[in-house]
């Protein structure tokens, strides 16, 4: 995929996930919250990373004991002006996966991107920003096959400074991405000003 048409995306991407008005549920994101701090990277060795599971990468689920998070994994496509699909916001603890990518375990970032919360009730990456180095995430596979990655680090980033290649760009081993919105709730906007980055690497265990 092009990085120019990933670089509009994420000026788009979570202006859906951020729907809740003056009156509508916002979870932590509330007037008087601060922004979220990137968690610090040296906080213990990190695991060895694994190469790439044979099998098919096709995942069916995502399961994250740390923040006690479990959802099956839609395939997300584009919509027709280029942008990448994002999981119904009816549903909002309904995960996705950027089917036009690397699936899990192969070699390549595995994107999965997830609503913080909807207009009435939390979503399934409410307590991504709870993750820490070393906790680990487990996708199912369509071969019934489960892989595991580890959290490296969570950023959180201004949606006009996204680093797109950092998430899409290349990488010879396999690692996983988990976004949502974060930071604090613009209401003039109606948005999330920020956007909540989970990279991760597959190891062995």
């Amino acid at each position: 995929m092009k990085v120019a048409i990933l670089a509009v995306w994420f000026t788009l991407l979570f202006a859906l996930l951020a729907v809740a008005g003056p009156t509508g549920f916002r979870s932590a994101e509330g007037p008087a919250a601060q922004p979220l701090a990137a968690h610090p990277v040296a906080a213990g060795p990190a695991e060895p990373a694994a190469g790439p599971v044979p099998g098919d990468s096709r995942p069916q689920s995502i399961s994250i004991p740390a923040i006690r998070v479990t959802s099956a994994l839609v395939p997300l496509g584009l919509n027709a002006d280029g942008t990448v699909e994002v999981p119904p916001i009816e549903k909002p603890m309904q995960a996705g996966w950027y089917s036009r990518g690397p699936g899990a375990g192969a070699a390549g970032p595995f994107v999965v991107l997830g609503h913080v919360d909807s207009y009435t009730e939390a979503g399934v990456f409410l307590r991504l920003r709870d993750l820490r180095r070393g906790d680990r995430i487990l996708v199912e596979r369509q071969d019934r096959s489960q892989v595991s990655y580890v959290v490296d680090r969570v950023d959180l980033v201004r949606k006009d400074e996204f680093p797109t290649e950092a998430v899409y760009g290349d990488v010879p081993r396999p690692e996983i991405r988990l976004i949502t919105c974060g930071g604090d709730f613009d209401e003039s906007q109606r948005n999330y000003e920020e956007n909540l980055i989970v990279f991760g690497h597959l190891t062995q265990r």
